[in-house]
């Protein structure tokens, strides 16, 4: 998997959706087969998977994919697989402008559209707003609700995808704690019943 872009699949999702590469090219990059991309075009493989834009993972620049959709047989050229990922917690509250705040209640629709495991505290922090705000947004109560339209975080750079992971990962791990203390809970009640 050697010069592979980071998280092929959904690349590859992307690169079907925005560019008019040769689905040889888009396999070729992404390391997968032609039938496969062949398959995310029709709609039949990657169901599910959300688009990760290797232009802003600093992959691909907009000159690269020109210049391969203008030659069908021009490979693309990977940029940069060393992504730097600190280890650092830098507490550093940045300036968000007035016109990128409207992102962050769009942001926090997208996550609880698709990541509903998160709890509403997480979704808060993620984004940067408050959690009375998420619990608007959720309930729809939200006083701007209707001209709410979710938008991925991510890619709005409001923050990382080892952020996002990393949130999953623990609403993830909390939902098999609590499914276990109910499992544990239910035992217990049964064994009282029994006796």
């Amino acid at each position: 998997m050697s010069n592979a872009p980071l998280m092929p699949m959904a690349t590859a999702v992307w690169l079907v959706e925005n560019t008019t590469l040769t689905f040889r090219q888009i396999a070729e990059f992404c390391k997968l087969h032609e039938v496969e991309i062949q398959g995310i075009a029709d709609g039949e493989v990657a169901k599910g998977i959300i688009a990760y834009n290797p232009i802003i993972a600093g992959q691909l620049t907009k000159e690269e994919i020109e210049l391969s959709s203008k030659d069908t047989n021009r490979p693309l050229q990977i940029q940069n697989t060393d992504i730097k990922i600190s280890s650092e917690n830098k507490k550093i509250k940045k300036y968000v402008p007035l016109s990128k705040r409207q992102d962050k209640p769009d942001s926090a629709l997208w996550l609880i559209k698709h990541h509903s495991i998160l709890k509403d505290s997480q979704v808060a922090k993620l984004v940067g707003i408050t959690k009375n705000s998420v619990v608007a947004i959720r309930n729809k109560s939200y006083w701007n609700f209707n001209n709410l339209n979710a938008k991925d975080p991510v890619a709005m750079n409001l923050f990382t995808q080892k952020n996002l992971t990393e949130a999953i990962e623990k609403a993830e791990r909390r939902i098999k704690r609590e499914k276990k203390e109910k499992e544990k809970a239910k035992q217990s009640t049964k064994i009282n019943n029994d006796q």
